[in-house]
């Protein structure tokens, strides 16, 4: 039977982290598996918490393990990759979990018996809703020049003629594959990240799911979105997003970072710039008609300001690795 390890970051949410324990234990109550809880360096007695609920409770299949700090998503979700189980042996699949998730009914199951189902598929996600039943949208395509205008013009003609670039995909009504998944519940095959690597760690928070997808996709692992599995999902309870006034400065260096890596510096640079064009007719066309504001506050500026000044700052090659190269698998 094959083995699965369930990874979920905690960072400050100690009480929800514990719920979406229970709901995971749960669903894996018929399938071989564990799971590991990370504490991103919370500092605020988390650790402690879960680990005393843990003993309590007798879970005998659940860890927690301490962060030694906060390196963002994709570095404390590499922290359970490298684990591996309790006993030293490797799982066939690790499943990452958000803290704020909580799988429904067979919903672990059914994305298990996809990839077991799918040899040729590399990850394999989770129809994501809200505790109402409103279905949250976390099928995408790859960011491209092209799609950086269409999401920053928000202009009718413009989002038809480059349709198919644009990133969010309307929630699909079947199982199919995508470019990327949120990472809210996703199962990842082991091989794969033996092949590609880990999550890159220098994406703080955001576009970290985008570019291991892409590495992924290149390497001839395609992503797929199961509609079978579902999950509820709160949202944004450890970042705080729903409540930013401005974009922080992470969002804009994951940015920059996904094309610099993935495409080089000069399309990064017209990937900015593309953007602020469709921004600008964006701002002119609201100000006419005048319609409400749908960016933070001076988003536009900050992203001008944040791009000009690292690009000019730092002029890396192209082909420069990123400040925290993928690690692989293997690497302790």
């Amino acid at each position: 039977m094959p083995r699965i390890l369930t990874i979920i970051l905690n960072y400050k949410t100690a009480d929800m982290t514990l719920q979406s324990a229970a709901a995971a234990l749960r669903e894996m109550a018929e399938i071989e598996g564990e799971i590991v809880i990370i504490d991103n360096a919370s500092g605020d007695g988390s650790f402690e918490v879960m680990q005393a609920h843990v003993d309590q409770e007798n879970w005998s299949r659940v860890r927690v393990v301490q962060s030694p700090r906060n390196g963002g998503f994709g570095a404390g979700n590499n922290v359970g990759l490298q684990l591996g189980f309790s006993d030293g042996a490797a799982p066939d699949y690790y499943y990452v979990l958000n803290s704020d998730a909580f799988p429904d009914a067979g919903s672990i199951a059914a994305l298990l018996n996809y990839l077991e189902g799918h040899p040729q598929v590399g990850f394999a996600g989770s129809y994501i809703h809200g505790p109402e039943g409103d279905p949250h949208l976390t099928t995408f395509r790859f960011p491209s020049i092209c799609s950086e205008l269409e999401g920053a013009a928000r202009f009718g003609p413009i989002s038809r003629l480059l349709s198919a670039k644009r990133v969010p995909i309307d929630v699909p009504a079947t199982t199919q594959e995508v470019d990327w998944l949120a990472g809210a519940s996703l199962m990842m095959r082991r091989e794969v990240l033996e092949s590609i690597g880990l999550f890159d760690e220098s994406f703080f928070l955001y576009f970290e799911e985008t570019d291991l997808c892409r590495r992924a996709k290149l390497a001839g692992w395609p992503t797929v979105f199961v509609r079978e599995s579902e999950v509820t999902h709160i949202g944004s309870v450890s970042t705080g997003m729903k409540t930013w006034a401005r974009m922080p400065q992470y969002w804009f260096n994951s940015r920059l970072h996904y094309f610099t890596k993935n495409h080089g510096w000069l399309y990064a640079v017209i990937a900015t710039k593309t953007h602020v064009l469709g921004g600008l007719l964006w701002r002119a066309r609201r100000a006419i008609q005048r319609k409400p504001k749908a960016d933070p506050e001076r988003f536009l500026r900050d992203l001008i300001i944040h791009d000009t000044q690292y690009l000019m700052r730092t002029r890396r090659p192209v082909d420069e690795p990123a400040l925290h190269p993928t690690r692989p698998l293997s690497e302790s």
